[in-house]
C-alpha cells in the first residue's frame, strides 16, 4: 500500500492523508451514532449487559464491512453524475470530499448530542448532492444534470419506504406473536418481568432470540452503512490520486480480457440493435469531438469511445503498462459507456432479453472501476468497530421509553429486531443503502402501536422532524462549503 502514494507531492500528501482521516472519522461517528440503534433493544431489555452488547456488537459490525461488498459503496457514489466522477483533479478532489465530509460530520454529532436517532444515510447523501447540485451551479451544468436524479429517485425510495414498511412488518410480527402465545412472559417490560417475577433477565428463549437478532442488526448494520465508508474513501483516493487508483491495479489478465471482451460486445450489441438505436447513438455517423470531453459523456461518441478504449487495451496484460494518463482514459471512457448503457436500457423498443444481456455487460464494464483495495475495507471496517464501543447511552433510552408511552417488552424487542436485520439484509442484495435509525425506529413505534402502548409524540415529532431536515440541511451545508472551497481553490 504504501508504494502506491510515493513520488506524492508533499501538500498532496497530508492532504490524502487529511481526507482519510476525515472518512474514517465519519465512520467511527458513525459507529458510536448508529450504535445505540443496534443495541438499544438488547440494552434495554437486559438480555445483554452493556458492556458485552457494545462490544459484540462492534465485532459484528467489523465482520460485517469485511464481508458486505461493495454494491452499496457505488450506489452511493453514483450519485454523483458521470461527468463529476470522470473529472478527476486533485484540487478538485479536494473540494468534494471535504465539503461532503464537513457537512456530514457536523449534521450527525448535533444530532447525536441532543441524543436525537437520525439517520447516518441520510446524512451522506444529501452531503452528496450538495455537491453535485454546487457543482452543476458553478460549472453552468443545468440543475437537472447535477446529480444522478434516476439513483437519487432509487435511493430517495428505498429510505421513505424502508421505515414504512419496518414500522408495519414489526406491528405484523408483534400481532403474530400475541396471537401464537398471548400468555408468554415475552409481553412483559423488564420493570414488570423484575416486580412480578422477581427476575433481571428475560426469559431464556426470550434472551436468546433478542441477542442473536441484536447482533443480526449490527452484521447488516455493518455490511450496509459500512460500505458507505468504502466508497467515500474511493471518492478520495480517485480524486486526489487518480493515477494510483482510477482502475484496479491488482486486476488479472482475465479480468482485463473480460473488460475488453465486453467492450467488443456492447459493440455488437448496438449494431444488432441498429434499427432501434441508431439515431440515439449516432452510429455509422461522424459526430463532432470524437471522444468523451474531459467534464461531459455523449452518446452519439459511443462508436469512437469504443474503438479508442479498444486500441487502448490491446495487448495490455497488466494496467501497469498504462501510463498515468492513459488509465484516467479508460475509465473515463469506461465510465461513459456504461452511463449511455444505462441510458439505452430504459430505451423502449428493446427486447427484454437484450436488456438482460445489456445489464451482464455493464458489469464486466464496470467490473475494473469498481473496486475496493483490501486495505480500505479493513480500514472502514476498524473505524465503524471501534466507534460502535463508546457514545451509545444518549439513544437507547429515546428507542427503549421515549417512542412509547409505555416502555418496551420482549416480544416488542423481538419484533422491531428481526424486522430490521431482514429489512437491511434485502437491501444489501439489490444493493440500496438504507437507514437502520429509521428502520428500527419506526419498526418500534409499530409495534408500540399493535400492542396498544400509544407513542409519544413529542418524541415521534422530534424524529420526523430530523429525518425531514436532514436532507435540506445538508444539502445546504455540503453545497455552500463546496461553493467556498472551489473558489478558494478556483476550480
Amino acid at each position: 500500500m504504501i508504494d502506491l502514494f510515493s513520488g506524492l507531492d508533499a501538500w498532496v500528501l497530508v492532504s490524502l492523508l487529511l481526507a482519510l482521516a476525515f472518512v474514517l472519522a465519519f465512520e467511527f461517528i458513525n459507529g458510536f451514532h448508529d450504535t445505540a440503534n443496534a443495541v438499544a433493544t438488547v440494552i434495554y431489555t437486559k438480555a445483554m449487559p452493556p458492556h458485552l452488547a457494545v462490544f459484540f456488537s462492534g465485532v459484528f459490525n467489523f465482520l460485517g464491512v469485511l464481508l458486505g461488498g461493495v454494491g452499496v459503496a457505488y450506489a452511493i457514489v453514483h450519485l454523483l453524475p458521470v461527468e463529476l466522477l470522470i473529472n478527476v483533479n486533485t484540487g478538485h478532489g479536494l473540494a468534494m470530499v471535504f465539503s461532503l465530509l464537513a457537512a456530514a460530520i457536523t449534521w450527525n454529532l448535533g444530532t447525536w448530542y441532543f441524543g436525537i436517532p437520525a439517520s447516518s444515510s441520510h446524512t451522506l447523501i444529501g452531503s452528496i448532492l450538495g455537491v453535485g447540485l454546487a457543482n452543476a451551479l458553478i460549472n453552468d451544468i443545468p440543475l437537472a444534470d447535477g446529480v444522478n436524479w434516476q439513483k437519487a429517485v432509487d435511493i430517495g425510495a428505498s429510505l421513505v419506504f424502508s421505515p414504512m414498511a419496518g414500522f408495519l412488518v414489526a406491528a405484523l410480527v408483534l400481532m403474530g406473536l400475541k396471537w401464537w402465545r398471548p400468555l408468554s412472559k415475552m409481553h412483559k417490560t423488564p420493570d414488570q418481568r423484575r416486580k412480578v417475577d422477581d427476575k433481571k433477565h428475560p426469559p431464556f428463549w426470550n434472551r436468546l432470540v433478542l441477542v442473536i437478532s441484536a447482533m443480526a442488526v449490527s452484521f447488516v448494520h455493518g455490511s450496509n452503512d459500512g460500505q458507505k465508508g468504502i466508497g467515500l474513501i474511493m471518492l478520495v483516493l480517485i480524486g486526489i490520486v487518480p493515477a494510483q487508483f482510477v482502475l484496479d491495479l491488482g486486476s488479472t489478465t482475465y479480468q482485463i480480457e473480460r473488460t475488453r471482451d465486453a467492450t467488443v460486445h456492447l459493440n455488437q450489441f448496438y449494431q444488432r440493435n441498429h434499427e432501434t438505436l441508431g439515431e440515439f447513438l449516432a452510429l455509422g455517423k461522424s459526430v463532432k469531438d470524437d471522444l468523451p470531453g474531459k467534464f461531459r459523456c455523449n452518446p452519439q461518441q459511443t462508436e469512437p469511445t469504443i474503438n479508442a478504449l479498444v486500441d487502448t487495451l490491446k495487448g495490455v496484460s497488466d494496467y501497469h503498462s498504462l501510463n498515468a494518463d492513459q488509465r484516467i482514459e479508460v475509465r473515463r471512457y469506461l465510465l461513459c459507456l456504461d452511463d449511455t448503457a444505462k441510458k439505452v436500457g430504459k430505451l423502449p423498443g428493446l427486447d427484454p432479453r437484450e436488456k438482460s444481456d445489456l445489464d451482464k455487460l455493464r458489469k464486466d464494464l464496470t467490473a475494473t472501476t469498481e473496486y475496493a483495495p483490501f486495505w480500505v475495507i479493513l480500514a472502514v471496517a476498524m473505524a465503524l468497530g471501534m466507534g460502535t464501543m463508546v457514545g451509545w447511552k444518549r439513544v437507547v433510552l429515546t428507542i427503549g421509553e421515549k417512542i412509547g408511552k409505555q416502555g418496551m417488552t420482549y416480544a416488542q424487542g423481538m419484533s422491531a429486531q428481526i424486522t430490521t436485520a431482514s429489512m437491511i439484509g434485502l437491501a444489501n442484495i439489490f444493493s440500496l443503502p438504507v437507514s437502520t435509525t429509521h428502520v428500527l425506529s419506526s419498526g418500534v413505534a409499530g409495534t408500540m402501536v399493535a400492542n396498544k402502548s400509544g407513542l409519544q409524540s413529542g418524541t415521534v415529532k422530534t424524529i420526523l422532524m430530523a429525518w425531514v431536515l436532514t436532507l435540506p440541511a445538508t444539502v445546504g451545508l455540503s453545497a455552500g462549503l463546496f461553493w467556498l472551497a472551489s473558489t478558494a481553490l478556483g476550480n
